[in-house]
C-alpha cells in the first residue's frame, strides 16, 4: 500500500460518470485520485510539478488526449501516460505508445484492467524517482565543500530536507547542540544552492561585543562615530548575492533583533552614519542551541524574529542519537587527519570501537572530530578518555535486545573495516573472513554503500 500512497493518480475524461467510476475504483484500491474534466486543467496541475501518473481519454473537448500526451512527454517524459480509447482509436493508441504513452485502455474497461495498467504505471513512475534521488544523493555526496555524513534514518531525513530546500530562496533556522555541526549545514546549504558562487559570510553573534556588533552587521559611512575613519562594509553588503549566516543567533541584542527583523522583511539596509537604502539578494540562515519559541515566551528573544526565521527549521540530531553513524564519521575524520599530518591512520581495535558506540558525545561531532584527530597523531598512545567510565546503552535504549546490540555491533565492524580498505570488496571480506555474497548481504542489510568509504 505504500506505493500507492505515495503517488497520486490524475484521472482526466468528459464523461461524468466514467470519471466518477473510474476515481471510485482507484480509490478504493488505495490510490489518491485528482480527476478532471479538460486537458487544460490537467496541464495547470502537472505544470506545478504533478508527481504521480496521468489516466487521460484521448477524446476530450478543447486539447485532447493526444495533445496533452506529447505536451506531458516534453515536460517530463519520465511521466507515466495511460490512454483511455474508443474502439475505433485503438491504432491511434499504439501509434501514440510509439510517441511515448505508456500504456492504453479500451472502453469499456473492467476495474481489474485499469488497476493492473495503473499498478503496474505506479512502479515504473516509482523506479524513476528513486533514480533520481539516489542520483541527486550521489552527485551531492561526491561535489567539492562539505558533506553530509551518515546512513541513520535522522540524517538521512536531515538530508532529503536540504536538498528540497537548498535552491529555495527561503531563510532557513538551524537548531542544534553544541558540536552537531550548524556552521557545517549552514556551509553544505550554500554550497548546493544556486547561490555557491556567491560569498558565504557567517558571523559569531555571541562572539562580537555588543556595541560593535550593528557596524559589523550593516556597516557604517565614515565618522558615523568617534573611531569610524573609514567607510566599512558590513556582513549583509558583504554577503549580497550569497548567504549570510547567524551563528548563536539567541545572542543577539534585543535592540538589534529588530532592525534584524526589517531587513529580513525589506530585504535592505542603511549603513551607520547614512541614507541610502542599500537592495539585498540574500538568504539568512540562522543558528541556535537553545528553543528559541521557549525563550521568546519567556521575554529573552522577540517573538515576531522568531516565527519570521522560522520559515524552514532543520533538526540537526545529536551524535547519540545516530550512533550507527559514529564509526563511519571516526574513519572519516581518520583519513582527513592523515591527509593533513602525513599520518596512516591506525587500526582501531574492537574494544576502542565499542568504546566509540557506548559513549554519550556530549560534545558531539566536534568532540569525536578532535579524537579522530588525536588518534591519528599518537596511535596507541591516544588514551580515549571515556574508556573508564560505566557503559551507556546504545541508541540512548535501556531495552536493547541481543540480537539488536549484535547488529549494531557488526555494522559498526564491517564499516570500520570497508574504511580502512578503502572501500575495495576484495580487501575487506579477506580481513573479515566472509564469502563475497555474505558480505554484501550484510552491506544491504546495514545500508552500507562502498562508494561512501573510497
Amino acid at each position: 500500500m505504500s506505493d500507492k500512497s505515495s503517488l497520486p493518480i490524475l484521472l482526466v475524461d468528459d464523461e461524468e460518470h466514467i470519471r466518477l467510476a473510474a476515481s471510485q475504483a482507484l480509490e478504493l484500491a488505495g490510490y489518491e485520485v485528482t480527476s478532471v474534466d479538460t486537458a487544460e486543467k490537467a496541464v495547470d496541475l502537472i505544470n506545478g510539478g504533478w508527481p504521480g501518473i496521468l489516466v487521460t481519454d484521448i477524446n476530450l473537448p478543447g486539447m485532447d488526449g493526444l495533445e496533452l500526451m506529447k505536451w506531458v512527454v516534453a515536460h517530463d517524459s519520465t511521466l507515466p501516460v495511460i490512454l483511455i480509447t474508443g474502439h475505433g482509436d485503438i491504432s491511434m493508441a499504439v501509434g501514440a505508445m510509439r510517441d511515448g504513452a505508456y500504456d492504453f485502455i479500451e472502453k469499456p474497461f473492467s476495474s481489474e484492467l485499469m488497476l493492473d495498467v495503473v499498478r503496474r504505471a505506479v512502479e515504473k513512475r516509482n523506479l524513476v524517482i528513486e533514480n533520481r534521488r539516489l542520483k541527486q544523493e550521489l552527485e551531492a555526496q561526491s561535489a567539492p565543500g562539505p558533506r553530509l555524513i551518515g546512513n541513520t534514518a535522522a540524517i538521512a531525513q536531515v538530508r532529503s530536507l536540504v536538498y528540497a530546500i537548498a535552491d529555495t530562496p527561503a531563510d532557513v533556522l538551524i537548531l542544534g547542540e553544541t558540536g552537531t555541526g550548524k556552521d557545517l549545514m549552514a556551509r553544505y546549504i550554500h554550497e548546493h544552492s544556486k547561490r555557491r558562487d556567491q560569498n558565504f559570510v557567517a558571523i559569531n553573534c555571541g562572539a562580537v561585543p555588543e556595541n560593535l556588533i550593528e557596524s559589523e552587521l550593516f556597516g557604517h559611512e565614515k565618522g558615523a562615530f568617534t573611531d569610524a575613519k573609514a567607510r566599512r562594509i558590513g556582513k549583509f553588503e558583504h554577503a549580497n548575492g550569497g548567504t549570510l549566516f547567524l551563528d548563536e543567533i539567541e545572542s543577539m541584542p534585543m535592540t538589534l533583533q529588530i532592525k534584524l527583523l526589517r531587513v529580513l522583511e525589506e530585504r535592505a539596509i542603511e549603513r551607520l552614519g547614512a541614507n541610502e537604502i542599500i537592495p539585498l539578494d540574500i538568504r539568512i540562515i540562522a543558528a541556535t542551541k537553545v528553543d528559541l519559541r521557549d525563550a521568546a515566551e519567556k521575554g529573552e528573544f522577540r517573538e515576531d524574529l522568531y516565527y519570521r526565521l522560522n520559515v524552514v527549521r532543520l533538526d540537526i540530531p545529536a551524535l547519540r542519537e545516530r550512533r550507527e553513524d559514529i564509526s563511519l564519521l571516526f574513519q572519516h575524520f581518520a583519513l582527513i587527519a592523515s591527509s593533513q599530518y602525513g599520518r596512516e591512520v591506525p587500526l582501531l581495535s574492537a574494544e576502542r570501537l565499542h568504546s566509540l558506540m557506548t559513549h554519550d558525545w556530549p560534545g558531539n561531532v566536534r568532540e569525536l572530530r578532535n579524537l579522530a584527530e588525536r588518534y591519528v597523531l599518537l596511535g596507541e598512545g591516544c588514551t580515549f578518555d571515556f574508556e573508564n567510565k560505566p557503559i551507556t546503552e546504545m541508541n540512548g535504549k535501556t531495552d536493547m535486545t541481543l540480537p539488536e546490540k549484535v547488529d549494531q555491533f557488526e555494522s559498526m565492524l564491517i564499516q570500520a573495516e570497508l574504511s580502512r580498505c578503502a572501500g575495495s570488496i576484495k580487501e575487506t571480506l579477506t580481513s573479515l573472513g566472509l564469502p563475497r555474497k555474505t558480505l554484501y548481504d550484510k552491506m544491504k542489510k546495514y545500508g552500507l554503500d562502498k562508494k561512501d568509504f573510497k
